[in-house]
């Protein structure tokens, strides 16, 4: 009997319009356009506005797009999974909210919340799916409205996150092309140096809460610094050795877009150059789960049919992880 593997088939991805450049920060908090690039390869990155938008909706844009690259009505959709941490709601999830807003009346759907590797653990959850035989089209949706959860006065985060959102379509596949091998990790004594301390059931919202500003972002930024760059690179480095690749077998590295000294380091455990990783943090800042799906979608049009990619992600919690797979298609 013959493997079946899920495979990417589409994808598409969203940016809203409205920028927020080093030198609009530069009004807000004590910082520089060179402090910014040089610490972390940011320039600009975009931001959700207008009144009653959220994550779903630029979800509908980047959803939406795909299924018109496949040719595909919602309808056919069986399964979404929404990676994010930024739900329009804390329930019902934004899985069940897109799907209404698409017309995806025969899917059912969940969110799936891992930080920003999140998109990697949908990714990897999906593909199960897939390869059991019963679901033929699952949509994997990683989009964050970072802006609604950053403190515009903290200079630490208001600098690194943006708005987007991207979206793949995983299809059965039975000629060894999509999702070959995974490694995922956590580690939840990480959550002291980067969470979001209130607005859960450990601390409900109140008064004081929202006082505190404590429903934003929080990051101790050098320890989550070298946790990343240690762990995102171990885990790149031990996908290639347990699937015996070496630099020259990798076309991509799709990297989480956080810090470009962390991209530069796990890049650099792999053998790879420069020329072999996907960089858009410059324009885009950190999307948290929009990013990996945002590079893909960019370099479509340089993606060949049996590509090796390597996709690596590190966030709060701490979550990390590495997804190994071969592109399915040749871009029209």
């Amino acid at each position: 009997m013959t493997k079946i593997t899920a495979a990417i088939t589409a994808i598409h991805g969203y940016v809203p319009p409205d920028l927020l450049t080093n030198k609009d920060l530069e009004l807000l908090v004590d910082t520089t356009d060179e402090w910014i690039t040089t610490r972390t390869g940011i320039k600009e990155r975009h931001i959700l506005k207008g009144e009653g938008l959220a994550t779903s909706d630029m979800a509908v844009e980047a959803v939406n797009g795909l299924l018109k690259k496949r040719g595909i009505g919602a309808e056919e959709i069986d399964l979404i999974i929404f990676a994010t941490v930024t739900p329009d709601m804390v329930f019902p999830s934004s899985a069940c909210i897109l799907a209404d807003k698409i017309g995806a009346k025969n899917a059912f759907g969940y969110d799936l919340a891992a930080a920003c590797s999140g998109f990697l653990f949908s990714l990897e959850t999906a593909s199960k799916f897939i390869e059991s035989g019963k679901y033929k089209k699952v949509v994997v949706v990683g989009g964050d409205k970072m802006s609604s959860i950053i403190d515009y006065t903290d200079r630490n985060t208001c600098i690194i996150f943006g708005d987007g959102c991207g979206a793949v379509l995983l299809e059965p596949n039975e000629e060894g092309m999509g999702i070959i091998d995974a490694v995922l990790k956590v580690d939840g004594s990480g959550r002291h140096f980067l969470h979001q301390k209130a607005g859960g059931s450990l601390k409900p919202p109140t008064h004081e809460t929202v006082d505190a500003r404590e429903h934003f972002v929080y990051q101790d930024g050098k320890t989550v610094f070298k946790f990343a760059v240690t762990n995102m690179a171990d885990v790149s480095a031990q996908i290639m050795e347990r699937n015996h690749l070496s630099a020259e077998d990798i076309a991509w590295l799709v990297p989480h877009q956080a810090n470009l000294r962390i991209i530069d380091a796990t890049a650099e455990r792999m053998g790879l150059t420069r020329e072999k990783v996907m960089i858009n943090i410059d324009r885009f800042g950190n999307t948290t789960n929009g990013t990996l799906p945002l590079c893909l979608w960019e370099w479509e049009s340089r993606l060949k049919k049996g590509d090796n990619i390597v996709l690596a992600a590190f966030g709060g919690g701490f979550t990390w992880g590495a997804v190994y797979l071969k592109w399915a298609y040749d871009s029209q």
